[in-house]
This record gives C-alpha cells, sequence and structure tokens, in this order.
C-alpha cells in the first residue's frame, strides 16, 4: 500500500493519496495558469475569466481545444504562459518538481518517489531518477530539432522574430502532444509543405510513444532486447497508423470539403498522412475536420478514445490498453486460460486493469455527452467529436466548443482534467493490492 501524503489547511490536516495530492497540484497550476492568462497584459482584451479557466485546463492537459483564438486573442506574453502550460503539463508535475528539488540539493525523500511513480505511472520507485533524465533529453533534444526544422519554413514567411516563435511555440505543442496554434485554421496553410508535415507528425509520434519507449529503442536498438511494453507500443502504433492514414485517404478523397478540394494528388497524400496519424492526442490538423463524412468522424472518435503510450505526452485509454483487450477476446475464444504475446505472457490483473479503464472511461464519456445533449443546442456529432477529443486529450474539434455555454464548457473543463489525471488514479488503486479478509463459495452467472 502506497503512503498517504497530508495536507494542511488551517488547523485541518487532510490525508490524501499520492494521485490526489497530484490531482490538487495540477487543479493549483490550472488556478494559477488561468489566473495569468487573465490578467490584462496576457490578452487582446477578449478573454474573460472563463476563457482563460478553459485555455489554462486545455494547455495543462496537453488537449489543445480552445475558446478563443491562441495567435490572436493572445499577446506574445499570454502565448508565452500557454508554451509553459503545455510543457508542464506534457513533461508531469513530479518531473518539475525532482528537477528543482535536485537543482537545490534537497534529497528526494519516499512521498516525492510514490508521487512521482504514480505521475509517470509507473509500477516501482526503482530507476525513477534515471527515467527522469531520460524524459528531459527526449523531450528537450526533440522540441529543439523540431523548432530548428520548423523555422526553415516559418522564418522566411514570417521573419525572423515571428518565425523564430512560430517555430518554437509549434515544436513544444506537437511533442507534447497538445494541439495548440497560433493561426486560427491550425497548420491548413501548410497541407501540402513536406518539411511541416513530416517534423510535427514525428514530434507528436515520439511524444506519443511515450518516453520509456524511446528510451529503451536509444539504449537497446534491436528488436529482441527490447521490452514487451516497448514491442507492443510500437507494433501498435505502426498499425493503428496505417489504418488511420490509408481508411482517411479511401474516405475522404473524393470529399470536395477536404481531401477532393485541394490542387494536386502530392496534397492530398499529405494530407491523408498528417490527419491518419494525429488524432491519437495531437490535435493539429490540415484540413477541416468539421467537413469530414460521417465515416471519417466516426474513425477519428476513435483514434481518440484509443490515445498514445504510457509514460508519454498523449491521453486515451492508451494503445496497450487496446492490444491487451484484443488479446484477450482472442483468447477466450481460443479457449487459453492466459494471454500470450511476443514471447511473454500477460497476468489476470493486467487485464482486469485493462477492464476497469475502458469502463470507467466509456462511462465518463457517455455521462458528459448525455449532460451535453439535454443542455446545448448542437448537433449528437459534433459533440460527441467534442466529448472524445477532450477525453483524449487531442484537441480536434468541429467547431462546437466555441459554442458551449457555461455549462457546457465546464462539461468539457472536467473531462480534459479526468482525461488527462483520471489514469492516474485508477492505476493507484488498482496497484494497491488488498487481501480479503472473508473468502466466500464461487458460482456462476450467465453472461452473453
Amino acid at each position: 500500500m502506497a503512503r498517504r501524503s497530508s495536507i494542511k489547511l488551517g488547523s485541518t490536516r487532510l490525508s490524501l493519496s499520492p494521485p490526489a495530492v497530484l490531482a490538487v497540484m495540477y487543479l493549483l497550476i490550472v488556478a494559477l495558469g488561468a489566473l495569468l492568462l487573465w490578467l490584462p497584459v496576457s490578452h487582446h482584451g477578449k478573454v474573460g475569466l472563463s476563457e482563460a479557466i478553459f485555455t489554462a485546463t486545455s494547455a495543462v492537459t496537453v488537449t489543445g481545444l480552445v475558446v478563443v483564438d491562441t495567435g490572436a486573442d493572445f499577446t506574445l506574453l499570454g502565448q508565452i504562459i500557454i508554451a509553459g502550460l503545455m510543457q508542464f503539463g506534457g513533461l508531469g508535475l513530479m518531473v518539475f518538481a525532482v528537477l528543482i528539488l535536485t537543482a537545490f540539493g534537497i534529497p528526494i525523500g519516499m512521498p516525492h518517489k510514490v508521487m512521482l511513480r504514480e505521475d509517470l505511472n509507473q509500477a516501482t520507485i526503482s530507476n525513477l531518477g534515471r527515467l527522469v533524465k531520460i524524459i528531459l533529453y527526449v523531450a528537450l533534444g526533440c522540441e529543439a530539432v523540431g523548432a530548428v526544422l520548423l523555422a526553415f519554413v516559418f522564418v522566411p514567411e514570417m521573419g525572423w522574430g515571428t518565425g523564430l516563435w512560430h517555430a518554437i511555440f509549434h515544436s513544444i505543442s506537437a511533442f507534447n502532444n497538445a494541439g495548440f496554434a497560433l493561426q486560427p485554421d491550425s497548420l491548413s496553410d501548410w497541407v501540402g509543405n513536406p518539411v511541416v508535415n513530416l517534423t510535427v507528425t514525428v514530434m507528436f509520434i515520439l511524444g506519443g510513444l511515450g518516453f520509456i519507449v524511446v528510451g529503451d529503442v536509444y539504449q537497446h536498438r534491436k528488436w529482441r532486447k527490447l521490452s514487451l511494453h516497448s514491442k507492443l507500443m510500437i507494433a501498435g502504433t505502426l498499425w493503428l497508423i496505417v489504418i488511420g492514414v490509408v481508411c482517411f485517404a479511401l474516405l475522404e478523397w473524393n470529399n470536395p470539403r477536404t481531401l477532393g478540394g485541394l490542387e494536386s494528388t502530392g496534397d492530398k497524400l499529405w494530407a491523408s498522412w498528417f490527419q491518419g496519424v494525429t488524432p491519437r492526442t495531437a490535435g493539429f490538423n490540415t484540413i477541416d475536420t468539421a467537413a469530414m463524412g460521417d465515416g471519417t468522424t466516426l474513425l477519428t472518435i476513435m483514434l481518440m478514445i484509443v490515445g498514445g503510450g504510457s509514460t508519454s505526452t498523449a491521453g486515451g485509454i492508451k494503445v496497450t490498453s487496446l492490444i491487451v483487450m484484443l488479446l484477450a477476446t482472442a483468447a477466450f475464444f481460443q479457449r487459453r486460460p492466459a494471454l500470450h504475446v511476443f514471447g511473454r505472457s500477460l497476468e489476470l490483473d493486467q487485464v482486469l486493469k485493462v477492464m476497469a479503464l475502458a469502463t470507467i472511461s466509456g462511462l465518463l464519456m457517455f455521462a458528459s455527452l448525455f449532460v451535453l445533449t439535454a443542455t446545448q443546442n448542437i448537433a449528437f456529432r459534433d459533440l460527441a467529436f467534442e466529448v472524445a477529443s477532450a477525453f483524449g486529450t487531442v484537441g480536434l474539434s468541429h467547431g462546437a466548443t466555441g459554442e458551449l455555454n457555461w455549462l457546457g464548457r465546464a462539461v468539457i473543463i472536467a473531462v480534459m482534467f479526468l482525461g488527462r489525471v483520471g489514469p492516474l488514479t485508477l492505476g493507484f488503486f488498482l496497484a494497491a493490492k488488498s487481501r480479503p479478509r472473508v473468502r466466500y463459495p464461487s458460482d456462476k452467472v450467465f453472461l452473453g
């Protein structure tokens, strides 16, 4: 059982579990970010408290859903604050805490290690210091390279100052899978630009794979030496990319409002590539997502719900969870008592964890969608798309987010926050094993 931490409020001391403490800290960061974005120096007079809270939550949860124009309505200071919140949300609260403690020479105590373990979704507290270093090296290295590459596109078009800032901002947003852009139509102006299409997608794919996978590949560099988690993430990601890209191209090729409206076959192929990989929590777009057909919208919703990998900048139920569910289903029909993949077996508690995660996620999205359909005068398809995007911390939108009233915004804010922080709490309760004091006789129920 993990140790519980306490927070003192006046004369009252509250005892909270590590993920609960993390959730409270994330809330405090959201509140601080909202306050900073609400200041007159952070915007051009069009950002109220509601918009500031929504933007801060979207940035900390690395979602990317917006109710105002990031590039036009926020000043340079406001955009810098948003970039900082994205970096904070992508790398994680406890990673920054460890950096601060280390910088001041303060030893990392057991409570901090437990919270760091929960923040990074790890099973043990061993090698956490090494993992933090891997996270920092991977993140800062990828963002630096990405900014340099994007500068070759943005600087000639916008000038040195504006171009460099656009390159840095979009590099941070891409690697952290945040989806914030400084243009109202995201990256649609560069739909056929190879540098933008490759740089941005490679960064959010790396960020979505997870820091453990990137570090594992860098250290071993041979498939047989990789961990089971890395193999599942790489194989699953490749399959989802192929499915997403091919299906998007087939479904939208002749749609005059999306791929059919582009001038060349090359632009269509680049747009298919970009839109096929971006739904799994990236949030950028190079075509009008609201103009997609119903089939493509459903495909995008499913990819957003799946998300990326554990210990990554991505959200969703995670690729490994989807794979475990498919393996469990295959094992049931094959009458096998255990799950086998890549020469390894998975225990029953892994299946139960995935079932709990999928059930809670489904209930959360269903309840949120129910409230929105009952209170908002917006099409069901658009509301379903926004809910899936918020839960998966993606940021793609059909344009419905800006039309929500205060209750609708509150629901989306809650879904974004729970989509980012909720799995930490779930993982804590599933990891905290307890032996039952009383054993009951077994029995059967009829299923199916």
